[in-house]
């Protein structure tokens, strides 16, 4: 059961980053499904990324909220440079 809950509460984090990051970066997103994945994968990005510079946003949902809307504004920002090319 906890398990579950906390890949449920994974993904909520990943959608809504996703979605905030889409509104951010001034773009309407990529979808739901398309939201959910960059936000998972910012939530990774974001992760590698505050690792790498020594930087903590502390736990529980808020911290992972951040760490996930910063990896997700990141890699939508790279997404975008490669769609220019």
């Amino acid at each position: 059961m906890a398990s579950e809950l906390g890949l449920f509460l994974f993904l909520i984090i990943g959608l809504v980053a996703g979605w905030l990051a889409g509104k951010i970066m001034k773009g309407g997103g990529f979808g739901l499904v398309g939201n959910l994945i960059v936000g998972v994968i910012g939530a990774y990005v974001g992760g590698w990324l505050f690792n790498f510079v020594g930087v903590s946003t502390g736990s529980g949902a808020f911290g992972s909220l951040v760490t996930a809307l910063i990896g997700s504004i990141v890699l939508l920002f790279i997404i975008g440079l490669i769609k220019k090319n």
